[in-house]
């Protein structure tokens, strides 16, 4: 089963949600199994990203429009796909940067394992700079 979440970052009604759930149902998922939130993602309180990774089962999918909607930065991102893959549960990313990623095949797994050995190494450097100063 697909699950879908999307996310605009503004709640006062100047952006609307409804080019990505196009691309989602465009995509073939049903409109009962899409989650949504309004607000920046940098925010942690995020109820429908929460309900939806909640709702994720063994051999399901999250899907998303861009890479951006789901997570709040790099980190935040590996973090979340390395829980998913441990559940069992694929990603699949439609557009935008990102959108070779698709968990559920051997080169989607290749582009995200570079993302996240990229980001560990971004992370090795900060600390080396952090110790040498």
């Amino acid at each position: 089963m697909l699950l879908g979440y999307m996310r605009v970052s503004k709640a006062d009604g100047s952006q609307l949600l409804d080019l990505q759930r196009d691309a989602l149902l465009g995509a073939g998922l049903d409109p009962r199994h899409l989650y949504e939130d309004l607000g920046s993602g940098r925010r942690d309180d995020r109820p429908g990203l929460v309900t939806c990774l909640k709702a994720l089962r063994s051999g399901e999918t999250l899907v998303v429009w861009k890479l951006d909607r789901l997570g709040r930065d790099l980190r935040h991102l590996i973090n979340t796909v390395h829980d998913l893959t441990g559940r069992g549960v694929g990603l699949s990313v439609l557009t935008g940067h990102g959108g070779a990623i698709d968990t559920t095949t051997a080169s989607g797994k290749l582009v995200f394992g570079i993302f996240a050995a990229l980001a560990e190494f971004e992370r090795e450097l900060i600390a080396e700079r952090t110790r040498a100063c």
